[in-house]
């Protein structure tokens, strides 16, 4: 199999870290690397010597790559996208796809037109202890899921030209339709601007779904603890996914509450609570952005979709939309209106290769 050509737009936060998966992956080579930034050009020709920079990304178009990888700010995604696309590149974007749904729709469509891959960077569909949780809630282990809380929260990173809510949520989400393989029906949104006026530091986002599920989640950049967890509760069982753990990310508790069969009175009427074993799956843990680059790759050479491609990024964005209104509005409930394009990717390929069979 040939080596992919790859081209990477953005080395600032994100960027190296995709540059050195990159690089290390056998079939594939970084060409070339693109930044406004000296500095920043400065650090990739210090770390990696063939590696060709330049301050114009599209300098890009003239190297005969066959795929750019985007981590610059969300603002930008769109237009380089779709430049890629149209000269006849894969493209990988970091998340957020974009900012507006309708322009995540854009490059939906002219990705299919050219029949380029376009996927997202929504990292943690590609961690094994959340493909463990899909696992879980796929083999009704945890039985009918009632609900899903997720909470990302630390102290910092603050910014000016975005909120808690574009910079933390996109990726609880993308879990969560993962996990559900659904998209919800509506959204109520709440926060506050604590440190930076107008700037939303901590929000409260309540998702609902039609089939009666609804989800929650709080991030926050104004938390003394940082905290990365998704907690699934269900008719038999609960689970926690902690991603701060290092080695005990997912816990299991076989507990519930059941209620009594009839009653005739008040008096009577006693729940039976279940508390029984909490069990620690043994699960192969590998970084999931390697797994994700891998795959970018894979789908490249294979032709196929990717699990998280265009349509999963919209998604995303549509329901981020939403939130936003929801909460400009004061915690008003806002519809998540369908399109074309709301179906979430077939499942069926996804290899749960990184999760023993035993529980520990």
């Amino acid at each position: 199999m040939s080596t992919r050509r790859i081209g990477v737009i953005g080395c600032g936060y994100w960027g190296p870290n995709l540059i050195r998966n990159f690089v290390e992956i056998p079939d594939s080579e970084v060409v070339v690397v693109a930044d406004l930034r000296p500095d920043r050009l400065a650090f990739v020709q210090g770390r990696y010597r063939g590696v060709y920079v330049t301050q114009d990304y599209r300098q890009l178009f003239e190297m005969g790559l066959d795929a750019a990888i985007i981590a610059t700010p969300p603002a930008t995604h769109h237009a380089l996208a779709y430049d890629c696309l149209e000269h006849g590149l894969h493209v990988m974007v970091e998340k957020p796809l974009t900012l507006k749904s309708h322009d995540a729709e854009e490059l939906v469509q002219l990705a299919e037109q050219k029949s380029r891959v376009l996927m997202v960077g929504h990292t943690f569909e590609y961690n094994a202890a959340v493909l463990r949780l899909k696992q879980l809630i796929e083999s009704r282990e945890l039985g009918e899921v009632y609900y899903i809380d997720a909470a990302r929260l630390n102290l910092g990173l603050f910014q000016s030209d975005t909120n808690a809510l574009w910079d933390l949520a996109p990726h609880d989400i993308s879990i969560i339709l993962f996990l559900l393989d659904s998209v919800p029906v509506s959204v109520r949104t709440s926060g506050s601007s604590c440190v930076l006026k107008g700037v939303h530091d901590v929000v409260f986002i309540h998702l609902e779904f039609a089939n009666c599920i609804s989800a929650h989640i709080h991030v926050s950049w104004l938390d003394p603890c940082k905290v990365r967890r998704v907690t699934v509760v269900g008719s038999h069982k609960m689970a926690v996914y902690n991603d701060v753990e290092n080695l005990e990310k997912i816990k299991i508790y076989d507990q519930g509450v059941e209620l009594p069969e009839s009653t005739n009175s008040f008096g009577e009427f006693q729940c039976s609570y279940r508390y029984g074993d909490i069990l620690i799956p043994n699960i192969r843990f590998s970084e999931p952005l390697r797994a994700e680059c891998q795959h970018f790759l894979d789908c490249i050479n294979q032709n196929v979709t990717p699990r998280t491609d265009g349509r999963s990024g919209l998604n995303v964005v549509k329901i981020m939309e939403s939130a936003q209104q929801s909460l400009d509005h004061g915690g008003a409930e806002v519809a998540i209106l369908p399109t074309s394009f709301t179906q979430m990717p077939a499942l069926g390929a996804i290899e749960f290769s990184g999760v023993e069979g035993s529980l520990g």
